[in-house]
């Protein structure tokens, strides 16, 4: 990721720039299937900077799917490893490998996955990246895994955008998944709100206060330079990406009550999807981009709609509980989380939309939850929370049953938004 410095006005500069680790995750609960996989000390990792078996395992125990067998053998991928042995151990799969320092300053990280029960190799990779990029290659190393063994695609290397707050100073933050390795793409000492990936990886939109109101931007990931997308009279907000990264679905009240708009990826004149009496926010794009989920007051209380783009009747989508904001839809339009108020409590929920007449199930048991996500791969959802009296990021697995904190030890932490596949 290039650095670079652009101006923004009222003190906001646009900036990339390297951020020190500041999060530990903790993993909590029990899924009710998960493979023990033992993951051996690299040989020679405590001659770098990241201990890289440990990334992998954290990753894959934050899954949920995985459960770390502890080991204290250090083998490398050249290993031929006795079976019975860790069978013995109660693994059901092995990770080894090593990293080794070249001699233009790379690292040349190579590893080996095998079935310990089938008693066979699964294959393996061997990379060689630069110092900044050994949490990478761990990550990357937890992908490869996690897809031998489940099928499913792995999302450890992918990113995700959030916003601190210090004092009276806030950051938009670009982070590695687990929350480390994290970048400064915005500082400014008014609020940043409701961060969006586009689809494409290469751009964040967002809204920003820094002029004392509400002004949509889009920012590029790998310069930092940006541009105003939406700044009509009134409030612009709530940025949503259509799935081909081409257009933005925004809230605007330019003509009186917040309504939903669709409009270029640079600006332009904004279209009107909406047209109620109603407050009309937070839309979100299913993944064929010919409809919108979003929150309406229409009914008396906020619930969740849709809408075809097309034109149509909007539909109601929610009606378990009085309060439901929030929408954020899986990468295969199949299961729906947001926030429901229950009493005095905010709490995350999923729905299944393939079933329409299940109950939503509740994911957290917590009182301030906000800001739901799902990863690109649908298999784990990010929010903000509040724990010990800080803001916090969550990660859940779709049945609630594995949490990970993303705990920060720098500042409260909002609005998490998951990035896509491709870095």
């Amino acid at each position: 990721m290039a650095s670079g410095l652009a101006l923004g006005g009222a003190g906001v500069f646009t900036t990339v720039t390297p951020a020190l680790a500041q999060f530990r995750v903790e993993i909590a609960g029990v899924g009710a299937t998960q493979v023990p996989i033992a993951i051996a000390k690299f040989r020679d990792e405590d001659k770098t900077t990241q201990a890289l078996s440990a990334i992998i395992r954290a990753d894959l125990e934050r899954a949920g799917v995985f459960r770390g067998v502890d080991t204290s053998v250090a083998i490398d991928e050249n290993a031929q490893p006795t079976m019975g042995e860790w069978r013995s151990r109660g693994a059901d799969a092995l990770v080894a490998g090593s990293v080794t320092r070249l001699a233009d300053g790379r690292f040349d990280v190579r590893f080996k996955l095998w079935d310990i029960v089938k008693g066979q190799e699964l294959g393996g990779q061997s990379n060689a990246v630069q110092p900044a990029d050994l949490r990478l290659a761990a990550h990357r190393i937890a992908d490869y895994v996690y897809e031998k063994l489940t099928g499913d695609k792995g999302v450890f290397s992918t990113r995700i955008a959030y916003v601190t707050r210090t004092g009276s100073r806030y950051a938009l933050r670009i982070a590695d998944a687990d929350g480390e390795g994290g970048q400064v793409a915005l500082n400014s000492p008014e609020p940043i709100i409701s961060p969006a990936w586009a689809p494409n990886g290469q751009e964040l939109a967002y809204v920003s206060f820094e002029k004392q109101k509400a002004i949509v931007y889009v920012q590029s990931v790998a310069t930092g330079e940006r541009r105003v997308i939406a700044n009509f009279r009134g409030s612009n907000s709530a940025p949503a990406w259509s799935p081909d990264s081409q257009s933005l679905a925004v809230t605007l009240s330019r003509d009186g009550i917040s309504q939903l708009y669709l409009m270029g990826r640079n600006g332009g004149e904004p279209k009107r999807i909406t047209t109620s009496q109603a407050i009309d926010t937070e839309p979100v794009f299913t993944p064929d981009g010919r409809t919108l989920y979003f929150v309406s007051d229409r009914g008396g209380g906020p619930q969740v709609y849709r809408t075809a783009l097309a034109g149509g009747a909007v539909e109601r989508v929610t009606f378990s509980g009085s309060y439901n904001i929030s929408p954020s839809l899986s990468p295969d339009g199949r299961n729906l989380a947001y926030i429901s108020r229950q009493g005095n409590a905010f709490r995350l929920y999923l729905m299944d939309l393939t079933n329409p007449g299940a109950t939503p199930l509740a994911l957290s048991d917590t009182s301030d939850d906000e800001s739901p996500s799902f990863a690109p791969n649908g298999r784990l959802i990010i929010y903000a929370s509040r724990a010990q009296g800080r803001d916090v990021l969550m990660t859940t697995t779709l049945d609630g049953k594995i949490k990970a904190k993303l705990v920060s030890t720098a500042a409260d932490v909002r609005e998490p938004m998951w990035g896509p596949y491709g870095r």
